[in-house]
């Protein structure tokens, strides 16, 4: 009975155990409605793309630690046994003497400690240029997944509006197909706009559809960005109106080279190529190390009694290499060095045209898309007049069906005009920031 009680309490034990772990494992889920900064603030956490980069960034860490760990002493322990079958014999004078024993065994304990390397000098010189290289691309990998991630939400979002200015044109046309149909009835008209309502209707749910369809891979494409788990759902909500008033108000600030992540990493670069060729000057200069030796010898005739006694030794000393003449290679290497660091000033000045180049473009494009979407904006708000115009007059026996369903596939053209010229301000806006270096997190 009390081995079935400990055995029980036990497994409870374990089981309570496992749910914590998994407990503390269990991945954060977005639910309900999330704005854009809750999405990208779960991306800055969950992004595969970002937690590789962090990992990389863990892995660079510890190799630049252990490149300057040559710095410390360096200690060493070795040990060494052997059995002679046959002793050494030497003829000294008129006698012939054997040396040695047969067992004979050695530890030795040994700490090198460098004085100066070339190795060493040049591990701590470059440690903080990796270590700003290795955080600039973990910037350089927030900026993209923010990036790459408010396009799939701005994606979802132009297909939520556009859903809505399709129900909207669906109410429309089935209060349309309705009054089609009971004035077909009634015997007021043909049956021309009845089939024609019925064909219009029919053409709008089937756009409905496609909308709908669409959202699902557009949020599992979104989900994959920021590293959610796709069995968990959420929806995304996001204050158009306000948006437009921030477009309305925003201005355009100067093209600052050194925001841009990217430059920052090849002006590193640069700072490396220069003391790579340091380095490689630095091949003329002697290396000196110390170190300190303590051996433990033992040897005995029989293997029982090797350990018995010790006969240790010790020393301390220095050690100087002076390279004299390596046939041209340290010459060679210094003048590909410096090539290397002229080449990088060439790739230096190519990338500020090319930014310069990206951030005109993306100025130009920016402009461009808003005047577009103001026109366009401009040209829905006069097709809506339109339609209520001719919606009117239709109903008044005034026009015919044929100009009601013009005016109407011309609101819903300008509706989506509209939205899709916005879409567009908003993705032109996020091209320019990123020229800009103006994307931080």
């Amino acid at each position: 009975m009390t081995y079935s009680k400990q055995s029980l309490l036990l497994s409870l034990g374990l089981f309570l155990s496992t749910i914590r772990v998994m407990a503390q494992e269990e991945i954060p889920k977005l639910e309900g409605q999330v704005g854009l900064q809750e999405v990208l603030d779960y991306a800055m956490i969950q992004s595969p793309t970002i937690r590789q980069a962090q990992l990389d960034e863990q892995i660079g860490d510890r190799e630049i630690k252990a490149n300057i760990a040559g710095w410390y002493p360096q200690i060493t322990a070795s040990a060494a046994g052997a059995y002679n079958i046959k002793l050494q014999t030497n003829a000294i004078g008129d006698q012939l003497i054997t040396f040695g024993q047969p067992y004979n065994s050695n530890v030795l304990l040994q700490v090198d400690q460098n004085l100066f390397t070339r190795d060493q000098l040049f591990a701590s010189k470059t440690s903080k240029y990796y270590r700003s290289q290795l955080e600039d691309v973990i910037e350089n990998a927030k900026i993209n997944t923010v990036v790459d991630v408010t396009r799939a939400f701005y994606s979802i979002l132009l297909s939520e509006e556009e859903l809505k200015i399709v129900e909207e044109n669906l109410e429309r046309l089935e209060k349309q197909y309705k009054d089609a149909k009971v004035r077909y009835e009634t015997g007021l008209v043909d049956k021309t706009d009845y089939q024609r309502a019925f064909i219009t209707l029919t053409n709008a749910k089937s756009n409905q559809n496609r909308v709908m369809n669409s959202f699902e891979a557009k949020y599992s494409y979104l989900k994959q960005l920021i590293g959610h788990p796709d069995n968990a759902e959420f929806t995304i909500a996001y204050d158009v109106k306000g948006a437009i008033d921030e477009i309305a108000q925003d201005s355009t600030d100067p093209l600052i080279l050194e925001n841009r992540v990217e430059y920052r990493l090849m002006q590193t670069q640069q700072s490396l190529n220069e003391i790579q060729t340091a380095y490689e000057k630095w091949n003329y200069l002697p290396q000196l190390s110390a170190y300190y030796r303590y051996n433990w010898m033992y040897f005995n005739e029989n293997f029982s009694d090797l350990y018995q006694q010790s006969y240790p030794t010790s020393a301390v000393g220095l050690n100087l290499s002076i390279p004299i003449f390596q046939g041209g290679k340290r010459v060679h290497r210094v003048k590909a060095a410096q090539l290397q660091v002229e080449r990088g000033q060439v790739e230096l000045q190519d990338l500020s045209n090319q930014i310069n180049t990206e951030y005109e473009t993306a100025l130009a494009a920016y402009n461009s898309s808003l005047y577009e979407w103001e026109i366009i904006r401009e040209n829905m708000e006069m097709a809506e007049n339109v339609y209520d115009i001719i919606k009117m007059q239709y109903d008044e026996g005034v026009k015919a069906y044929v100009d009601l369903v013009v005016a109407e596939t011309d609101l819903q053209t300008a509706q989506i005009n509209h939205i899709n010229a916005f879409y567009q301000v908003l993705l032109s806006k996020l091209d320019l920031d990123q020229a800009l270096g103006s994307i931080n997190y």
